[in-house]
């Protein structure tokens, strides 16, 4: 069975970031409006992949300098598998 989304941690010289990869790219637009509801990001960017072996697209969270990213991960992580056994339960 594969995995409904996939993330992970990113390091660049200007900031981290967490990418959110989906199996199923149609819900791009509503995963990341359900992920504004948190505080500490800062924005969301929809973004084309250049990785082998990777989805299209990704989902690219840019948090505010004072969050702690491994706790945003998690509580991100958390968040998303609420929302797609609710999706689940809904069909």
């Amino acid at each position: 069975m594969q995995l409904p989304f996939r993330s992970e941690i990113r390091n660049s010289p200007k900031q981290q970031t967490i990418k959110i990869f989906l199996s199923d790219e149609s819900l791009d637009i509503r995963i990341k409006n359900h992920l504004e509801h948190f505080n500490e990001i800062e924005f969301i960017e929809i973004r084309e992949s250049v990785d082998q072996n990777r989805a299209d697209e990704n989902i690219t969270v840019f948090l505010k300098d004072d969050a702690d990213i491994n706790k945003m991960k998690a509580s991100i992580d958390s968040s998303l598998w609420w929302y797609f056994e609710e999706d689940m339960v809904d069909e």
